[in-house]
């Protein structure tokens, strides 16, 4: 139970609090004074009240202010600071309390920058408590232990002067077993804007609000009507799901007045995944995605967020305008790119969103600028650049931050955004303490910024790219708690733009020597637009080719405009691999065009045809093809009466085509042959095939041997003929007369027969054979005898 009430958060009254603290001083005192009289004092100073302590920069327990709220409070507010304390040291910390310490007030912001980086050393000042009562008391500390506070303070009990920032720390005093005495042991620093009344000049304020991811969607697409799309990874789906990153950034967004600046990438990958589409597996497997709910009400609530609102595209893909300056434009081909991304914002985002954009900012990474980067990012018809004020700095000595625009010439428009602003909310915001304090900081420096000069100024502020949740909902909790305030007002980008520039500030762009070296290391090297200009060189004379060519430009267009995204810094390896696919699915395409090869041909004569095959293996049909045939050697070998002959070439789709060639030998032996496919402009197309023709020539002498051959085939075949035709007309006639000697001895037919015989055997004796032995012939004897009256001979 002792052990318990130790731990016990407890407030106890006033005068038990100065008892304690009384005591713990007078047990004190001897080694106090003992420490005065050493001829060497501490390095850093005692706080009045306190005993010196070894110079360090955070004291053994850790502070962290969890909330603050109101964030920015007005007269008759109560301000609540709740926390926790953690003793980190190796000793118990006993008779602690925590109270609130209000500073001096802060009117610079180079001051309130130093804060912020000592805002947990103990050694600096912290200014008196304010009052007993308003305090939370702890027996006591364990190591390694945490425990909460709430501490609420009337805000009139602050002592708050005149409009500003005051330095508000949360402080924790006791006293551990080796130093027995009251001293501050641990604090936390930030700060509490007072502004109660409304400001007679408000700063306008306005702020970026960046819907942009890196790029997941890839060049290819099925053979299907609707080409489905292939994403190489489904993580979008994940950033657009309910508690996502993007899907925070809309939920929070569409309550703010703030100006929404949108890759259409993004929105052209969501509204793909409305519809069938398919993701990289293992391999070459794919899966079949399935988050076309998610993707619709993504894209009905971001529809819903920018009704009203100003929305900027950036170009498709968000291109690093740095790296293309530095190592791009000596790529020729690099800045059409860019153009074409940038022609195609604008009907991206009117077609998904229906809202029409502004498409004349470009956005260089962190803002910084040089010279070149100016130049092409303006070389696409951008007339305003965002730049950033650690890199476009004040070369006049202005005590002030001057107003966004700034024009620097050729009709060129620098909108400088704030840099201490646009950077507040860089970092883990994880923790709700980091996130409180980057919230406070943010309205310290805008309300500081405002109270610099009397005259009104157009305020921007441009933050990282692609906010993480939790950054995002820090981003929002200042914004709410800014446009609710009293001294700025919201404004859009094109209107900040367009707003009064400083006559005083500067309009000179940074020299390229000035560009920070973090950033052009992680640019994108020049290999990059050497492989894309090579890729799309492939592309130009395989769209040729094509009867539509839509199918294959647009998704290799707008995969080449990913290839250049800004999403790709810090991500070399990724982005190679992601380029390389790109060209590798193309190669297979032109690849599903080709020529069938072909093994060596015979050709047994002077003059013979020779087929060559197109096939086609695409889904769509492909023309303005010639397909050449050509000979190595034109005087064994001619092709069309010439060294080649050209055939033009139309295959539709999944099919082939044969086309054939006259050629003409001139000598016997072997010729080599080359087919090439050509496009109408006379550049190749596709791998030529090299294939022998080998040639028989044939001599006279054969020839004449040969038609000898062929002429007593046909004599042969003639004597045959005619021998048959008198067999069979000399039987007729015999028939003839056997038939009348009937008719003239009807009475004796015995002697007709015998006479008939006789005849017979007269002719037997006459035309058979001498000898016994000899063979009987194996035709009809010849009979040389003019034919008869009438008899009709085939000739």
């Amino acid at each position: 139970m002792a052990e318990a009430a130790d731990f016990q958060g407890t407030n106890p009254s006033p005068a038990r609090r100065w008892m304690r603290r009384t005591g713990a001083l007078l047990a004190g005192a001897p080694l106090l004074a003992g420490l005065v009289q050493l001829p060497t004092a501490s390095p850093a100073a005692a706080a009045p009240g306190e005993a010196p302590r070894a110079a360090t920069d955070t004291g053994p327990v850790s502070v962290s202010v969890d909330t603050l709220t109101p964030s920015a409070p007005t007269e008759g507010d109560t301000v609540t600071v709740k926390g926790t304390v953690t003793n980190k040291g190796k000793q118990n910390v006993t008779d602690a309390h925590v109270g609130l310490r209000v500073g001096p007030l802060l009117n610079t912001r180079s001051g309130i920058d130093t804060v912020s980086r000592d805002s947990t050393d103990v050694q600096s000042a912290v200014g008196p408590e304010v009052g007993d009562k308003y305090a939370e008391e702890f027996d006591k500390l364990t190591p390694g232990v945490s425990r909460p506070f709430s501490i609420s303070v009337p805000v009139n009990k602050l002592n708050l002067g005149q409009d500003g920032v005051y330095q508000l720390t949360v402080a924790l005093s006791g006293q551990t077993s080796a130093q027995q005495w009251e001293q501050t042991l641990g604090v936390q620093r930030t700060f509490l804007p007072w502004q109660p009344d409304e400001a007679a000049t408000k700063s306008r304020t306005t702020f970026m609000w960046p819907l942009i991811s890196t790029s997941h969607m890839t060049a290819e697409t099925a053979s299907d009507e609707q080409q489905t799309p292939l994403f190489h990874d489904d993580d979008l789906a994940e950033e657009i799901s309910p508690g996502g990153r993007l899907d925070r950034m809309v939920a929070l967004g569409k309550d703010l007045d703030v100006t929404w600046v949108i890759d259409p990438d993004l929105l052209a990958s969501v509204e793909s995944m409305t519809e069938r589409y398919e993701v990289s597996g293992e391999g070459d497997e794919t899966v079949v995605g399935s988050h076309q709910a998610v993707a619709k009400k993504w894209l009905t609530e971001v529809q819903k967020a920018v009704a009203d609102k100003d929305v900027v595209a950036l170009p498709f893909g968000d291109p690093d305008l740095a790296s293309l300056a530095h190592n791009g434009t000596s790529v020729t081909g690099s800045l059409s790119h860019l153009k074409e991304a940038t022609d195609v914002a604008s009907e991206t985002v009117e077609s998904i969103l229906h809202v029409k954009p502004s498409t004349d900012f470009s956005w260089p990474v962190n803002g910084a600028v040089d010279p070149s980067i100016v130049k092409v990012a303006t070389s696409a018809g951008a007339d305003k650049v965002i730049a950033r004020s650690d890199t476009f700095e004040e070369t006049a000595g202005l005590s002030y931050t001057p107003s966004a625009p700034r024009p620097i010439g050729g009709g060129t428009t620098a909108v400088v955004a704030d840099a201490p602003l646009s950077v507040a909310f860089q970092g883990d915001m994880t923790k709700a303490s980091s996130s409180t304090l980057a919230v406070q900081r943010f309205l310290a420096q805008s309300l500081t910024l405002d109270l610099q000069t009397g005259k009104r100024r157009s305020v921007v502020v441009a933050p990282q790219r692609t906010p993480s949740a939790s950054q995002a909902q820090t981003m929002a909790e200042a914004l709410d708690a800014l446009q609710n305030g009293t001294w700025s007002e919201a404004q859009g980008l094109p209107a900040a733009a367009r707003s009064e520039p400083d006559s005083a500030a500067t309009t000179k762009v940074p020299p390229a020597s000035s560009y920070p070296s973090s950033l052009r290391r992680n640019e994108l090297p020049k290999a990059t637009y050497e492989q894309i200009a090579r890729t799309q060189d492939k592309l130009d004379r395989f769209k040729v080719i094509l009867s539509d060519q839509s199918r294959v430009v647009t998704p290799f267009g707008r995969a080449l405009n990913r290839s250049m995204s800004a999403s790709w810094r810090n991500r070399q390896s990724e982005a190679a691999i992601y380029r390389s696919g790109i060209e590798s699915y193309l190669d297979g395409l032109i690849g599903q065009v080709r020529l069938i090869d072909k093994s060596e041909t015979k050709l047994s004569g002077r003059s013979a045809t020779i087929p060559v095959t197109v096939q086609n293996n695409l889904v769509q049909g492909v023309e303005h093809l010639v397909l050449r045939l050509s000979s190595t050697n034109p005087t064994r070998l001619e092709i069309g009466g010439n060294a080649y002959e050209e055939h033009p070439v139309t295959v539709s789709g999944g099919h082939s085509q044969s086309v054939k060639f006259t050629t003409s030998a001139n000598a016997n032996g072997r010729a080599t042959v080359v087919a090439q496919l050509y496009t109408q402009d006379g550049q190749k197309y596709g791998e030529p095939v090299t294939f022998d023709v080998k040639v028989t020539e044939i001599t006279a002498t054969v020839m004449l041997v040969i038609g000898g051959g062929v002429l007593l085939l046909v004599l042969a075949g003639f004597r045959m003929y005619t021998q048959r035709k008198r067999a069979a007309a000399r039987d007729a006639q015999e028939r003839d007369d056997d038939a009348g000697e009937d008719a003239g001895d009807p009475q004796n037919p015995e002697a007709a027969g015998e006479r008939l015989t006789q005849e017979s055997g007269a002719d037997t004796k006459a035309d058979g054979p001498e000898q016994p032995s000899d063979p009987a012939p194996d035709t009809a004897p010849e009979n040389a005898d003019p034919s008869g009256t009438g008899e009709r001979v085939d000739r």
